[in-house]
């Protein structure tokens, strides 16, 4: 068991934690209970929360027993930004988001079997908890002048906007937790972002206080890449888990663009590959990058284990059959759609001809470079070569019946979009 804390090194996943010699020890003669906290501040949690869940999950293979808390009470106030207040969501909207989470989170864990994962709700002990109770019993053990040498306490105070005693307090809440866990589970390790760093901490310095007993904390790094910009950002946003705010296509294609110089942490980090499967991927990469052998396993693995197997599978084959290597009509329409959903796109009626939908989807500067690129042989609607300068959408060749994929050359797409009632019309 305490071999966990090598291997979590070794993948990149440790930045800090409170006494390792005692955590080393501790997981070594475990199990330990350990856990991390999600709060429901979006409907989805993100490429950030799962650094988190893979963490859990080898701690859990590992043999420790994993706890999830969804945050329902945190998520009613959330973390403190650097900058500036978050707006406050409704108790409805918070409430349907820790569903929303709930439903994520049980993906990764193992809820069953000899060592089952448990998820928990912090609104189960605070729902209920009184003013005078929350400060008779918790907030005695804080002290001020600790509270407001947090970093973004401080930042936040030198900044025009302050901060509210809400989310001054949520260190505080944050701490209940831990001390809640350590009383009802025995949990003696908490696990985040090292951005939480001072948060956790909160609860280190709260069970030690109340229940005169030393836990750890134990920190994963905030995810760069290698030039030192930030990681996860997409042109939608975030690289959101949840395949109704990012779809399963367009994830698999965020960790397929990996750099070659971040592919390889980036199996360590996300993957569940042994040692010797990212030695070989990492000699693939030095070797034979054109192949991109190492970024197909990453994004294939990393699909997988958020959407699972059948989404992955459905999503290579739409990216292959995007490019001539597969069948687009074998693509049911949701995957169509989610892998044509970033193409430039254009709205045609039935019948328009080829060199004016190539022309009005911006593949070609204008119909004569459209009809050049017919006779050159390098237009191609539903990866069928177009031979003719004459050659019309034609209403019975559409996929799903109103889709048209419009290809010049090898690589540059674009869509034509029939409304489906034309469509129909022409068909009938």
């Amino acid at each position: 068991m305490s071999d966990v804390l090598d291997e979590l090194q070794w993948r990149g996943l440790v930045a800090q934690s409170t006494d390792e010699a005692a955590l080393r020890d501790a997981l070594g003669a475990g199990p330990v209970t350990y856990y991390c906290g999600f709060d429901p501040t979006a409907p989805s949690l993100h490429h950030g929360h799962l650094v988190q869940l893979i963490l859990l999950r080898h701690l859990q293979l590992a043999g420790h027993r994993a706890l999830a808390l969804v945050g329902g009470a945190t998520g009613l106030i959330g973390d403190p930004r650097p900058s500036s207040e978050r707006t406050l969501n409704t108790k409805e909207v918070v409430a349907e988001w820790t569903d929303r989470l709930r439903s994520q989170i049980s993906r990764f864990l193992d809820f069953e079997g000899d060592n089952p994962a448990k998820l928990v709700n912090n609104l189960d002990w605070t729902g209920e908890l009184t003013a005078i109770d929350f400060l008779r019993d918790v907030g005695k053990h804080y002290r001020l002048g600790t509270m407001l040498a947090k970093d973004i306490v401080a930042r936040r105070l030198d900044s025009e906007q302050g901060i509210s005693f809400t989310e001054f307090s949520y260190q505080i809440l944050q701490g209940m937790d831990y001390l809640e866990l350590f009383r009802r589970e025995g949990c003696t390790l908490q696990t985040g972002g090292n951005d939480q760093w001072g948060n956790l901490l909160s609860g280190v310095e709260l069970i030690r206080k109340a229940e005169q007993a030393s836990v750890h904390v134990l920190t994963t790094p905030l995810i760069t890449k290698a030039d030192g910009t930030k990681f996860g950002k997409t042109e939608g946003g975030a690289v959101w888990l949840a395949p109704d705010m990012m779809t399963p296509y367009a994830f698999y294609q965020f960790w397929v663009n990996a750099d070659d110089a971040d592919v390889v942490r980036f199996l360590k980090i996300f993957t569940f590959r042994t040692r010797e499967e990212i030695a070989e991927l990492e000699r693939s990469v030095q070797e034979r990058p054109a192949a991109r052998e190492a970024q197909r396993t990453l994004a294939s693995d990393v699909t997988t284990l958020v959407h699972g197997e059948d989404a992955t599978k459905a999503v290579i084959a739409a990216s292959q059959a995007l490019f001539g290597r597969g069948d687009l009509r074998e693509l049911d329409e949701a995957t169509l759609s989610s892998a044509v959903a970033e193409l430039p796109r254009v709205d045609v009626a039935p019948g328009t001809p080829v060199v004016e939908a190539l022309a009005g989807a911006g593949l070609v500067a204008g119909r004569s470079a459209a009809r050049r690129a017919i006779a050159e042989g390098g237009a191609y609607v539903n990866n069928v070569k177009v031979t003719g300068e004459d050659a019309t959408l034609d209403p019975a060749e559409l996929l799903h019946g109103r889709y048209a994929l419009l290809r010049r050359g090898k690589r540059t797409l674009a869509l034509a979009v029939v409304d489906g009632d034309a469509a129909a019309g022409a068909r009938a």
